[in-house]
């Protein structure tokens, strides 16, 4: 479905050539929203500089070379040289019959596909995942359904802590509670913080339980067999906690999209040698650096990407870089995302710089932070338990599904339901109110965690949406027609009629910036002003009691358009739909 403002850029752009020659067919035709028409033209107020001549002489003759033919029905200049584009009511109406009968709804697939990585998620293993971790899981599956939907090939890689020093410790505790409580579940270690504290209060306060915890490190990093089948346990035990949240709160992640820190361990020191190879890592105060050009402290000095430590044990930056070398050698990616915590810029910035230095990033082959702002309290400050810890997400999410099913009760519904139905409901609506209020904010941005707002069947919110394709669902039952057939044809009488099929025309542009940018807000705020034309429609418009059988046939039509618009949109969202509410 043609965007219009794509659709009358290109005739602006024709008419620009015509009036001025090829080398003005280029330019910018500065399309935007209007107040006294749809959309309008500014290019004429710039180009009258270039030309000599007063703007709206410019505009006028813009004008007088416009093809409006089925697209435009109204041309005006006004001001000093605006150009008001009023759209076609027929034109408008077409492209909207058009989704009904488009799988995709209009919206093309990529020309150019890419291999793309979305790294999301990456817990800890042996931790619970905080409210830290809901951000970064929720917009880095939509990143992933929105790429999957425009037809890259996306590849979707839960980069778990999985390696390292406290592995020894947290080792050492699962043979102290038992490797058989973590078969049947004991709350010992299926409790991962209280296994996690406990473990590091005996590391903190026994010297021996510390010495066995020190050389079970250097088993795992020798490759102990028994050591490691030791890990797996706790592995294991990890991912089945990992699955229940991200079943809990309907992301794509499975077990097979982890790669964890463990997976590049063998690839770490091929990854040095060929920086040291290359020139770029050298000895610094005996570790191993690099320094990329451009960043430096505050005294001017340059700043390290430490790759080995002084005592040879490698890092973040180390495994970040042979990760980077991987995804380039051995899976050809075309697009790396990451998509992680705005405190880790610098962090990404230097890695990148050192990656592109060694000719493992380039114009070919790109990276990006999909930088993700803090969750903030409704006090402003980072959000935290009332004891000042960090907020358990499981708990956040369960309190949300408490929440939603109050909401719930509180509002009428066309019919009961059983308890069975009511949670499958409830469900729904926390989820999709937690996940809508993160995704419906600059993924840069910090963001307030405030349930009251986020669960309102009112306003900007996950409730609202999904309530709007309940009722229009209901329409069809009442009317005893499926979505699926109402095919109009769609004729445009009433102003929300109008407002309303032109706002569907919109969605493939937000999906494709969405997507382009890595911004899932921006098909968050669209979906919204769907709903939101839908409410004044539905509140102006009778469908099932429309004056004739054309009004009903073309408002069903809209109905329907407008359910698989709401429907895709929040789909790609992670937003799941209820049929009833």
């Amino acid at each position: 479905m043609p965007d219009p403002q794509h659709v009358l850029a290109a005739r602006v752009q024709a008419a620009l050539g015509a009036a001025f020659g090829p080398s003005y067919a280029d330019a910018d035709p500065v399309i935007r929203p209007s107040s006294f028409a749809d959309l309008q033209a500014n290019v004429a107020l710039p180009l009258a500089k270039r030309l000599g001549r007063r703007p709206r002489e410019v505009a006028e003759e813009i004008v007088a070379n416009l093809d409006t033919a089925d697209v435009v029905s109204d041309v005006e200049v006004s001001g000093p040289g605006f150009i008001n584009l009023t759209l076609s009511d027929g034109w408008i109406a077409a492209e909207a019959q058009r989704t009904l009968y488009d799988d995709r709804l209009g919206v093309p697939a990529t020309a150019k596909p890419q291999k793309v990585v979305v790294e999301y998620s990456s817990p800890n293993v042996a931790k619970e995942m905080h409210v830290g971790h809901l951000r970064t899981t929720i917009v880095g599956d939509a990143i992933a359904r929105i790429l999957a939907f425009l037809g890259h090939d996306v590849v979707r890689d839960n980069h778990v802590g999985d390696w390292g020093t406290p592995f020894g410790m947290l080792i050492e505790q699962l043979l102290d509670v038992g490797e058989d409580a973590a078969a049947r579940g004991d709350s010992s270690v299926s409790d991962l913080t209280a296994f996690y504290q406990a473990a590091r209060e005996k590391f903190d306060g026994d010297e021996a339980f510390a010495d066995r915890s020190r050389s079970r490190v250097v088993a795992l990093q020798a490759g102990d067999p028994e050591t490691l089948r030791l890990w797996n346990v706790l592995v294991d035990v990890s991912k089945r906690y990992f699955n229940a949240v991200y079943g809990q709160l309907g992301v794509t992640l499975t077990d097979d999209d982890i790669k964890g820190e463990s997976f590049y361990n063998d690839l770490l020191a091929s990854t040095v040698q060929e920086l040291e190879d290359k020139g770029i890592a050298v000895i610094s105060d005996g570790a191993l650096c690099a320094f990329p050009p451009g960043f430096t402290g505050r005294e001017g000095e340059p700043l390290p990407v430490i790759i080995r430590k002084s005592d040879g044990g490698y890092n973040y930056s180390t495994t970040d870089l042979a990760t980077i070398r991987y995804r380039v050698d051995t899976e050809h990616v075309d697009r790396m995302i990451y998509v992680v915590g705005a405190t880790q810029a610098l962090h990404f910035q230097m890695v990148f710089a050192v990656a592109r230095t060694a000719g493992w990033l380039n114009d070919d082959v790109q990276a990006e932070h999909a930088q993700i702002g803090s969750v903030l309290g409704t006090d402003g400050k980072l959000l935290r338990t009332r004891a000042g810890r960090t907020v358990k997400l499981s708990e956040l999410l369960d309190e949300a599904v408490e929440r939603a099913g109050a909401a719930f009760d509180g509002v009428q519904h066309d019919a009961s339901f059983d308890a069975a139905d009511r949670l499958a409901i409830v469900r729904d609506v926390g989820m999709g109110a937690v996940k809508y209020a993160d995704l419906s904010v600059a993924r840069d941005s910090e963001y307030i965690f405030d349930f009251d707002r986020m669960i309102s069947f009112h306003g900007k919110t996950g409730p609202y949406l999904q309530y709007a394709t309940a009722r229009i669902r209901s329409i069809f039952r009442k009317g005893g027609v499926a979505p699926q057939d109402a095919t109009g044809p769609i004729v445009l009488g009433h102003p929300a009629e109008r407002a309303l099929a032109l706002e569907l025309l919109g969605i493939g542009t937000a999906v494709q910036q969405a997507g382009e940018m890595a911004e899932p807000h921006r098909l968050a705020n669209y979906v919204f002003g769907v709903a939101d034309a839908y409410t004044t429609f539905h509140e102006n418009c009778p469908v099932l009691k429309a004056p004739d059988e054309a009004t009903k046939a073309s408002r069903l039509a809209l109905c329907a358009a407008t359910l698989r618009t709401l429907v895709t949109g929040l789909d790609l969202l992670g937003v799941p739909t209820p049929e009833r509410m």
